[in-house]
C-alpha cells in the first residue's frame, strides 16, 4: 500500500471507531440511569465530571444494567482514544507521504478541525471536567464533521505554491485548533439552551416529549453554562492570533496585510461574532442569558466560512482543492 492508501484506510477506520464510540456512549447515556438526590449534586457532577459514587440510584426494570452501561461508556472512551490516535496517525502519514505540512487543503482543513475537536473532549473527560457519556454529542460532532470531509476529499499531493510557507504552520494551525475548540464549545452551548428549556417545562409542569426529555440526562444548565464560556474563553485568543498571523502572511505574500477577501471578511465577520458573545457573557442578566445563542451563531459563521465561502466564492483564497 502507498502511504496515501495508508492514511485513507486509518481515516475510514477513524469513522467507523468514532461511531462505534458514540455507540457505546448512547447506551451508557440511555440505561445508566442514576440521578443526584439534589440540584447541589447534580451540578456538582456537571463541574466534577463522571461519578461511581453510592449516592445515585439506579433505575429499575432497564433493559441493561447501570453496571452494564457503565461498562459501555468505558468502552467508549477507550474507542474515543483509539480513533483519535487512528486520525493523528492518518494525519502524520500523509505527512510523511507528500512531504510537507498537512493544511493543504479543504480536506485535510476539516479533518484538523476533528482532530482539535476530539483531542479537546479528551482532555476535559480525562481532567473529570465533563460527564464521561457526553461523548455521544461529542463523537457524533466529530462524525459528522469527517463525514462531510468526504464530500471535498482531495487526493494527498504537494501544496499549491501560494501555500508553500511556513507561515501555513502558524496561521491554519491557529486556525483549526481554534476551530476544533469552538466546535466543541458549541457542543456545549446547545446542550444548556436543551438543558434549559428542560428545566423550564419541568418547573411549568408542562409534559416532556422527545427529543426534549433526552436532556434528562443532561448535567446541571449552570454547569453547562459556565464549561461553555470557558472553551470559548480559551479558544478566543487562539482565534485572534490565527487572524493576526494570515493578515502577517497576507502582507508578505499579496503585499497588503488585509485585502477584503471574502474569507478575510467572514473570518473577522466570525471574530466579532464571538467577541459579542464574550461580551454578552459578562453583561447584565438577558445578555448572559442570550450569550449561548450568540455561540452558536459564531459557529455558524464559521462554517459558512469553511463551506460556502471555500466552494461558492472566488477569491484569493481559493485553495479548497475541489
Amino acid at each position: 500500500m502507498t502511504g496515501a492508501e495508508v492514511a485513507n484506510a486509518l481515516f475510514v477506520a477513524t469513522i467507523v471507531t468514532y461511531a462505534g464510540a458514540m455507540f457505546a456512549y448512547a447506551v451508557e447515556y440511555a440505561f445508566d440511569k442514576r440521578a443526584p438526590k439534589g440540584a447541589k449534586r447534580l451540578a456538582a457532577v456537571g463541574a466534577a465530571g463522571d461519578t461511581d459514587d453510592a449516592d445515585l440510584i439506579p433505575a429499575e426494570n432497564a433493559p441493561i444494567s447501570p453496571a452494564a452501561a457503565r461498562g459501555a461508556g468505558r468502552l467508549g472512551l477507550v474507542l474515543t482514544f483509539l480513533g483519535t490516535a487512528a486520525l493523528a496517525t492518518s494525519i502524520v502519514t500523509r505527512v510523511v507521504y507528500t512531504g510537507r505540512w498537512p493544511w493543504g487543503n479543504m480536506f485535510e482543513y476539516t479533518v484538523g478541525v476533528a482532530l482539535a475537536s476530539m483531542v479537546t473532549w479528551l482532555i476535559l473527560v480525562s481532567r473529570g471536567t465533563v460527564p464521561r457519556r457526553l461523548g455521544l454529542f461529542a463523537t457524533f460532532a466529530a462524525t459528522m464533521v469527517l463525514g462531510t470531509s468526504v464530500r471535498v476529499y482531495t487526493e494527498a499531493g504537494p501544496l499549491v505554491p501560494a501555500l508553500d510557507s511556513y507561515w501555513i504552520i502558524i496561521h491554519v494551525t491557529a486556525a483549526i485548533v481554534a476551530s476544533g475548540i469552538l466546535l466543541i464549545g458549541c457542543v456545549f452551548a446547545i446542550l444548556h439552551l436543551v438543558k434549559r428549556r428542560y428545566d423550564r417545562q419541568v418547573s411549568d409542569g408542562r409534559p416532556i416529549r422527545f427529543p426534549l426529555n433526552i436532556a434528562e440526562r443532561l448535567p446541571d444548565a449552570t454547569a453547562l453554562e459556565r464549561l461553555t464560556f470557558k472553551i470559548h474563553v480559551f479558544a478566543f485568543p487562539l482565534l485572534t492570533f490565527g487572524i493576526f498571523a494570515g493578515s502577517v502572511w497576507a502582507h508578505f505574500a499579496w503585499g497588503r496585510y488585509w485585502n477584503w477577501d471574502p474569507k478575510e471578511v467572514w473570518a473577522f465577520i466570525a471574530w466579532v461574532v464571538y467577541a459579542a458573545y464574550l461580551h454578552a457573557r459578562v453583561s447584565g442578566r438577558s445578555a448572559k442569558a442570550n450569550a449561548p445563542w450568540i455561540a452558536i451563531l459564531g459557529y455558524a459563521v464559521m462554517l459558512f466560512n469553511l463551506t460556502a465561502v471555500n466552494l461558492v466564492f472566488g477569491g484569493l483564497h481559493s485553495y479548497a482543492g475541489v
